[in-house]
C-alpha cells in the first residue's frame, strides 16, 4: 500500500510517505510556517520515493482537534489530493496520533496516555488512550476540550503526553492525583504516526470519500473575538 499522511495541528508541521511497510517522513517545528512547508514536504516524499500523486492509494490526516487554522490546512490539502485523484481517506485523531508517538518509542508497562494539547483559552484538548494488543492507540471514552481542572479520566494509571501538561501542570496533577505516574511534554504529534493508524483504519474500513474528511475542532464556537479573548 502507498499512503500519504499529513499532520499540522500544531506548531509541528509534518508529512509522511508509507509504501508496503516502509516510511519517510519530513517534519519540521514551524509555527505559523505550514502552509508554505507542507506542499513543498509532500513533493520532496515523492520525489525520494520515486513516485507521483497517482501512484498512491489512499490518504490520511491528522483531523484535530488541534489548532483551528492548522487542522483547516491539512484537511484542505488532503481533500485537494483526494478530489483530484478519487482517492479514500482515513481521518486521523490529532490525539491519537500524539498518544501513538509515545506507545511506538515506550516499552515500559505504562499501556495509557493521557493526551493534553493546549487549546488556549485556559483549556485543553483532552482524551486518554490505551495501547492494544496490537500496539495501536485505543481511545477510552470521549476525547475534549475542557479544563485541565475539570478532565474525566478512567480509574488507570498512566502517562501524561502533550503540550497541555506543560500549561496546566499543576491543575492536571491535582486532578489526576496518584494516577500519573510521570510525564513527558515535549511530544508532538506527526505524520509518521497519522499514517500508521491511517493504514490501521484502511484495514478496519474507516476509510472516507473526500467530501466526508471533516476537520474535528471539539469547540462549538471555533474564533472568538479580540475583546473576548481578552476577556477569557
Amino acid at each position: 500500500m502507498k499512503l500519504l499522511a499529513v499532520e499540522t495541528a500544531t506548531e509541528a508541521c509534518s508529512a509522511a510517505l508509507f509504501i508496503d511497510g516502509d516510511m519517510i517522513e519530513r517534519f519540521e517545528v514551524a509555527p505559523q510556517q505550514h502552509t508554505k512547508l507542507i506542499l513543498p514536504m509532500i513533493d520532496s516524499l515523492l520525489a525520494e520515493a520515486g513516485i507521483k500523486q497517482s501512484d498512491l492509494d489512499g490518504l490520511a490526516f491528522g483531523c484535530g482537534p488541534g489548532s483551528f487554522t492548522g487542522v483547516r490546512i491539512a484537511t484542505g490539502v488532503i481533500q485537494g489530493i483526494a478530489f483530484g485523484l478519487d482517492l479514500p481517506v482515513v481521518p486521523v485523531s490529532t490525539l491519537a496520533a500524539l498518544a501513538q508517538g509515545f506507545f511506538n518509542t515506550n516499552t515500559s508497562d505504562l499501556d495509557v496516555v493521557f493526551a493534553a494539547l493546549d487549546a488556549r483559552l485556559r483549556e485543553i484538548f483532552w482524551g486518554v488512550y490505551q495501547r492494544d494488543a496490537q500496539g495501536y492507540a485505543h481511545l477510552i471514552g470521549d476525547e475534549a476540550v475542557t479544563p485541565a481542572s475539570l478532565v474525566i479520566a478512567p480509574k488507570v494509571r498512566g502517562v501524561g503526553v502533550g503540550s497541555g501538561w506543560t500549561a496546566y501542570e499543576n491543575e492536571l496533577m491535582l486532578r489526576l492525583a496518584g494516577k500519573v505516574s510521570y510525564f513527558e511534554a515535549q511530544h508532538l504529534p506527526c505524520a509518521r504516526t497519522v499514517a500508521q493508524l491511517g493504514v490501521q483504519g484502511f484495514k478496519q474500513g474507516l476509510a472516507v470519500n473526500a467530501e466526508l474528511a471533516m476537520p474535528v475542532y471539539l469547540r462549538d464556537k471555533v474564533a472568538k473575538t479580540e475583546l473576548e479573548r481578552k476577556i477569557a
